[in-house]
């Protein structure tokens, strides 16, 4: 089977659910992150990331810095995601007056480049002799890559090749280094890796593809190389000591990984680039290390939301069933990651399990890190939240409330921004033979083999997906893993369903109308009794969507609840005006009261109730209140 690979950014028109928030990130949320770039926004953080690179390209000149550096190491890419993020906007809603601001910035950009080709703000202006010496902490790769990534988007967004021929220069000063040079290390902060595979599909520079197999196949070779590395030092951005080679993925060669460690964006981040590489290359013992990556998360670490990363410190993986929901971690960009990562795979190998992980990641965890406003993020995505106690208590200071409007470390609001509008590249791929729907999204979609077609649905709320054939070909269609029962019909007959790896493959022909019909029950959903607090719990899902249960549907009180085994749990109709339009869950459960007291010899009293759920991504959108994913069960 020939491999396939995403669609390009401009093959995909969008409609529907996708639509509607790719209008969202278009109207409020770029504009408003914009404007947070250029500290203009009222009430956010001062983020300085524009005039960090206007006071760089001073500093080049030799000009007077002014206020120098302001932010995070890390805070050039805050720009670069912006960037990226407007590039698929434009190749889906053309905005010619967001060009000439995202044109403008680039110039900005471009001007704080140094002659040789490095670029990055923080050492432009603070410590230029320092540049290379702690990859550890100083993120130099990590933001060259996010840009790489916005330069390969922008140009097939737009044609336009400046900030293109920006990272080419930077990536050939990479090379030089450390290659050429022969520089030791690796990237602290996997990314560029990522980035560099980009660079190389879209340009065919060959030293960006042997840069980044290099910094995959050297990790990991020498595990003591970051502590090395601080031991020749006398200067450090965090005080961190390099002992710790988990948390950066470099205990041993990619290659003879087993399980998911560290810092989990870090990790998958890297993971994505290994099983891009390994799509480029055909290199089968990367990929196989990828499978067994893939299935330590998915199959041992991961959150029913597609939340990964369980604990706050290092923002990271623990060990295998440790998946608290109250004290979740859950970092909005590691979903990101993750998703990056199952699209790698698929290109690999189209197996419908990898776009069932996406899709479970994309629909809760991505989406619930934005406000259905546009205007406040998540950087934790607990499973479980309880005013008083989330927030305060320092266990659980991390998983807040309500969603804060930015962060000193802004990393997970451009990154939602730049993977919602680049929804069809994960929804669409392709090969010279047959175009596949890996992901439902209604639309336009035109394939570069010729097929072109129509996809009409309420997804994720209606479960009837209709696909108008325009232009005939090849079709591969997923079938994803939750549906139970699932039917297709062809221009009103019913399709004898052959799925390979989860995906139908037809023939189709212009005319053609396909009508994909799904499962849309609620699933109840039991957690392995291995992950210790959720024995006796149960979780309800429809769909792609899992479901919580918030106070403010439940009398303001959850904790007192429990379903009913067996009970009858009914969707609403689509309700319009609530929460930007959902549909919500009555389940059958009981409610408990006590007699107050912190421990009692009588049991609390049971009466039975209803109690609604709504879909997990829309809490924390009307106040705080109490919120839970996982909830009791009784007979």
């Amino acid at each position: 089977m020939k491999k396939q690979q995403q669609v390009p950014i401009t093959a995909y028109r969008s409609d529907g659910f996708i639509g509607k928030y790719q209008q969202l990130i278009k109207d409020t949320v770029i504009p408003y992150q914009y404007s947070v770039l250029c500290d203009e926004a009222p009430g956010a953080e001062k983020s300085h990331v524009v005039q960090n690179f206007i006071n760089a390209g001073k500093a080049i000149r030799g000009e007077d810095v002014g206020d120098g550096f302001y932010g995070m190491v890390f805070q050039d890419s805050d720009a670069a995601k912006w960037l990226e993020a407007v590039a698929y906007s434009l190749a889906v809603l053309p905005d010619p007056e967001l060009e000439a601001t995202a044109d403008k910035l680039i110039d900005i950009i471009a001007d704080a480049q140094d002659a040789d080709g490095y670029l990055n703000t923080y050492y432009t202006i603070k410590d230029q002799d320092k540049r290379w010496t702690n990859l550890l902490e100083g993120h130099e790769l990590y933001c060259c890559g996010h840009m790489m990534e916005a330069a390969c988007a922008y140009f097939d967004a737009t044609k336009k090749r400046k900030l293109l021929d920006v990272m080419l220069r930077n990536a050939e000063h990479i090379y030089q280094h450390f290659i050429v040079e022969g520089a030791p290390g690796y990237p602290g902060h996997p990314e560029v890796e990522l980035a560099l595979i980009k660079m190389y599909r879209m340009t065919g520079n060959q030293h960006c593809l042997d840069l980044a197999a290099h910094f995959i196949n050297v990790r990991g070779v020498d595990p003591l190389y970051y502590e090395k590395e601080v031991a020749s030092r006398s200067w450090s951005v965090w005080g961190s000591d390099g002992k710790n080679p988990d948390y950066q993925q470099s205990r041993r060669p990619v290659r003879e990984q087993t399980d998911a460690v560290g810092h989990a964006v870090r990790a998958v981040y890297l993971y994505t680039a290994m099983a891009d590489l390994a799509s480029v290359t055909g290199d089968e013992k990367l990929l196989n290390a990828c499978k067994v990556l893939w299935d330590s998360i998915t199959c041992r670490r991961m959150y029913l939301t597609g939340g990964i990363g369980s604990t706050v410190q290092g923002e990271a993986f623990t060990v295998d069933y440790d998946l608290p929901g109250d004290t979740a971690y859950a970092e909005t960009c590691a979903s990101i990651g993750l998703m990056f990562f199952g699209s790698r795979m698929l290109e690999n190998r189209p197996v419908s399990d990898y776009a069932d992980v996406m899709e479970k990641a994309f629909y809760n965890t991505v989406l619930g890190g934005m406000q259905l406003d546009g205007k406040r993020f998540f950087y934790v995505n607990p499973l479980e939240c309880l005013p008083g106690i989330s927030g305060e208590a320092v266990t659980h200071r991390h998983d807040l409330p309500t969603r804060p409007g930015w962060y000193a470390c802004a990393c997970c609001p451009p990154n939602v921004a730049r993977l919602i509008s680049s929804y069809g590249q994960f929804a669409y791929g392709e090969n010279d033979e047959t175009a596949y729907c890996h992901l439902i999204a209604a639309g336009e979609i035109t394939f570069r083999s010729g097929l072109k077609m129509r996809c009409e649905t309420g997804y994720p709320y209606d479960f009837t997906v209709t696909y108008r054939i325009e232009k005939g070909g090849r079709l591969a269609i997923r079938l994803p893993g939750w549906s139970t029962a699932t039917t297709l019909s062809l221009n009103g007959n019913a399709v004898a369903l052959t799925p390979e790896e989860g995906y139908q493959y037809m023939d189709v022909k212009d005319g053609d109308v396909l009508v994909l019909t799904l499962d849309d029950g609620v699933h109840t959903v039991y957690a392995s009794t291995k992950v210790p607090q959720l024995t006796g719990k149960v979780a309800l899902g429809r769909g792609p969507l899992v479901y919580c249960f918030e106070g403010v549907d439940n009398g303001g009180d959850v904790l007192s609840l429990a379903l009913k085994r067996d009970g009858r749990v009914t969707p609403s109709a689509f309700e319009a005006d609530l929460l930007s339009g959902v549909v919500t869950l009555t389940a059958e459960a009981i409610r408990r009261t006590d007699d107050g007291d912190l421990y009692s010899t009588t049991p609390p009293a049971e009466e039975s109730c209803t109690a609604v759920a709504i879909p997990y991504y829309a809490w924390a959108n009307r106040g705080e209140n109490q919120m839970r994913v996982w909830m009791d069960e009784t007979r």
